[in-house]
């Protein structure tokens, strides 16, 4: 698929020697030509890593030239030394893009908990990153790959629109597999784009959009330590301020909704996508609850795992939610067939259902209650035994 490119941005990666792995790029450097506009939405986890602590204090921004992210180490629970490494990776990229100050860059890290940097292969990694980077398909897929974990495909999505006669294009990429849970939705994404936007509207466009789609997503109701996304619009493209037009925030939108969905559909070990539609409620905050314990449920996982159409976990789980409902206005249905409506199953033929969930890498679940007209879609992935093999093997 190919992609499109915001104008005046570079990329790259390359191994640094911080994983074991010398066949998988760990290093990747983003820059723009000239200074951009930077917003960021981060982990609601206390224990939060020393780059989340560094971006934190540095966005939004107007004058950010690059992102600087390493794989491997997640640079968390590592103290003073930790944010010190959090403020020298800053600085070195900043140099490395000749930057007018030491905090131009902004700084993302993943990988296992507790361990230091490398320093001395960071400094060398991005050294010889800044001067492999590139502006084509091939230099943006080649960053993506470097941000990856036990992430098993790259995750990289792009739209091109045109506004007023201004053509605009935004890019994303991300990782995460595992440890996913919203607020934020435990993962690492760069977004940016070519348009202008103010300092003043990127920070609560980028929270807005973020509440739709990555903190929709749910793998194993984990919060991590490191979870950041990151806007950057240098408006290369000219044309007037898009901060509050809608069909840019619509393109924004969707590209942010391919990375969420891209997620869970690469969650570790899973075998199925899982959407969950909750409608039917007084309020929005009630449906996204009930959505996400369904998505949360070890036992509803698993039987998405076994291609089970078990209604009664689904429906359990929505009763545990705390939130007052009549169980008699509830409906089921589970990729388009209907088991269970008004409070109480119907006839339904369980191997058809069965063979339909075998067949396909998505599921669809539609919970419809009747207290209201407010719904809200959660995504997830099933629960496999590799899922367990994949983080019992991980740090070790």
């Amino acid at each position: 698929m190919a992609h499109f490119i915001p104008q005046g941005f570079q990329f790259g990666a390359v191994y640094s020697g911080v994983k074991r792995d010398a066949s998988r790029n760990d290093l990747t450097l983003i820059t723009s030509d000239t200074p951009c506009v930077a917003a960021g939405v981060y982990t609601q986890n206390r224990v939060c890593a020393a780059p989340v602590i560094y971006d934190k204090c540095h966005t939004p921004s107007d004058a950010i030239r690059a992102v600087v992210i390493n794989s491997g180490v997640a640079n968390a629970c590592t103290g003073q030394q930790g944010y010190d490494d959090a403020v020298e990776m800053a600085r070195l990229a900043s140099q490395a893009v000749k930057a007018d100050t030491d905090d131009a860059a902004l700084v993302m890290s993943t990988g296992v908990i507790g361990h230091f940097l490398p320093m001395s292969k960071i400094k060398r990694g991005i050294a010889s990153v800044s001067k492999k980077l590139g502006r084509d398909e091939a230099s943006l897929e080649k960053a993506a790959s470097g941000i990856m974990t036990t992430d098993t495909v790259m995750k990289l999505f792009s739209r091109q629109i045109v506004i007023n006669g201004t053509t605009i294009n935004i890019a994303g990429m991300a990782k995460g597999a595992g440890m996913i849970a919203p607020n934020m939705a435990t993962f690492l994404g760069v977004v940016m784009t070519d348009a202008k936007l103010s300092k003043d509207s990127i920070t609560p466009l980028l929270r807005k959009i973020a509440g739709r789609t990555f903190n929709c997503v749910t793998v194993d109701g984990h919060t991590s330590t490191n979870d950041t996304l990151l806007l950057l619009a240098n408006g290369a493209a000219g044309g007037e301020d898009v901060s509050r037009n809608k069909a840019f925030a619509e393109a924004l939108e969707g590209v942010c909704g391919d990375l969420a969905r891209s997620i869970p559909a690469d969650g570790e070990g899973a075998s199925h996508l899982v959407t969950i539609q909750v409608s039917g409620l007084k309020t929005e905050a009630n449906a996204r609850k009930i959505a996400r314990l369904i998505a949360e449920s070890p036992l509803v996982k698993c039987a998405f795992a076994g291609n089970d159409p078990n209604w009664g976990r689904i429906v359990s789980a929505a009763g545990y939610a705390g939130i007052p409902f009549d169980p008699v206005g509830v409906s089921l249905y589970l990729n388009g067939t209907k088991l269970f409506e008004n409070g109480a199953p119907v006839k339904f033929n369980a191997a058809k259902v069965s063979q339909s969930m075998a067949a396909n890498k998505e599921i669809s679940v539609d919970l419809r209650f009747s207290e209201g007209e407010k719904e809200a879609t959660f995504w997830t992935c099933d629960l496999t035994t590799e899922y367990v093999h994949i983080n019992a093997d991980y740090h070790t």
